[in-house]
């Protein structure tokens, strides 16, 4: 095993770079280009069995926004520091011919040492315990089911659904659990002041690891239009959000335990980005963002990057997965420094 491998469960990943699910996993060439840099998986862009859903995608807008929330062109080659302003839709696919297409790929990507991952977003809960038992039957090797979905208070009723509560999200699991066999990965919103409790009632409904968290739901004002940009509410991500994620992580792993595997999404741009998921406690992150806006050479670069930090500090990926987060005191626990305060704040003179 080399210095990358990592463990989400019962999966051996060749390294944590995941390709998370998005417009840049729509189609199979999207899958293979993805697959082609090396990540240990890729997760196909989700899809349920709502048209309107699938209508949405015809009505989907982006924005990157530099740090001053001007608007960036679309240059495949954005600051470290941009934020994805958008809507989304889901694939407009029939359902059996996009699993048999990701079937093939998943079975291409084995030997690759990869995984391709289907994500399902929850609009029926009955018909997506049908669809979790025939992508099992199609021979894929894991599954994501993502219940946290930004859109989900903004698109038509019943297309994709936004869950906070534990015991809905509990119910839920249980259903796809009672479904299928495979790992099951769940994905989680961030906008809640109890995602720990999201993540601890996933693991009760029998998931095998939860990825968190989904982006937030922003509100622009254009100062050339004085109108909203791109016209409506949109989902909200960029390198900013790293911190709120690590912390969610880095409470999981204090309530739920060492065991139970994490996977971070929502904040990495590169491959130090990755290590800092590692660090508190995420034992794989989902880049998603940052290749739709950066392109697939965005993997490449994070893998070598945190290759890189490994080899320089002779560590392995497992032996860094949650130090950080093993290691967080409480205020109470710092130093007493009297008057340190006054080297910060602004000269009063």
């Amino acid at each position: 095993m080399s210095r990358l491998t990592t463990h989400v469960g019962s999966l051996t990943l060749k390294n944590p770079v995941i390709c998370g699910a998005g417009e840049q996993t729509m189609t199979s060439a999207a899958i293979k280009r993805a697959l082609d840099t090396g990540a240990g998986a890729v997760v196909a862009k989700s899809t349920n069995e709502s048209l309107a859903a699938k209508q949405q995608l015809d009505k989907t807008d982006y924005a990157l926004l530099d740090a001053q929330w001007n608007r960036l062109p679309w240059d495949f080659n954005p600051p470290a520091d941009a934020s994805l302003f958008g809507r989304s839709g889901l694939v407009q696919r029939d359902f059996e011919g996009w699993i048999e297409e990701l079937a093939l790929l998943d079975r291409q990507a084995k030997g690759q040492d990869a995984y391709v991952v289907p994500s399902l977003i929850l609009s029926d809960l009955e018909q997506c315990a049908r669809f979790a038992q025939q992508i099992e039957q199609a021979g894929l090797r894991v599954l994501e089911l993502n219940i946290g979905a930004p859109h989900g208070e903004e698109a038509a009723k019943g297309a994709i659904v936004l869950e906070r509560g534990t015991e809905r999200i509990e119910q839920i699991v249980r259903r796809i659990r009672q479904a299928t066999n495979l790992p099951l990965w769940i994905k989680l919103t961030g906008q809640s002041e109890n995602v720990v409790g999201l993540a601890e009632a996933a693991r009760r409904g029998g998931a095998d690891s939860v990825v968190m968290m989904g982006r937030f739901m922003g509100f622009l004002p254009d100062l050339e239009t004085e109108r909203p940009l791109l016209g409506t509410s949109a989902a909200i991500g960029g390198s900013w959000a790293l911190p709120l994620t690590a912390r969610w992580l880095m409470l999981t792993r204090k309530k739920l335990g060492p065991d139970f595997p994490l996977i971070a999404t929502n904040g990495a741009r590169n491959g130090l980005d990755v290590a800092r998921f590692l660090l508190a406690g995420a034992c794989a992150t989902e880049m998603t963002s940052s290749v739709f806006t950066g392109g697939y050479p965005v993997l490449g670069r994070a893998i070598d990057e945190l290759d890189h930090y490994l080899a320089k500090r002779g560590r392995t990926a497992s032996e860094l997965l949650g130090l950080a987060a093993d290691h967080v005191q409480t205020y109470q626990e710092q130093p007493s420094r009297q008057d340190y305060w006054q080297d910060f704040a602004p000269d009063t003179h």
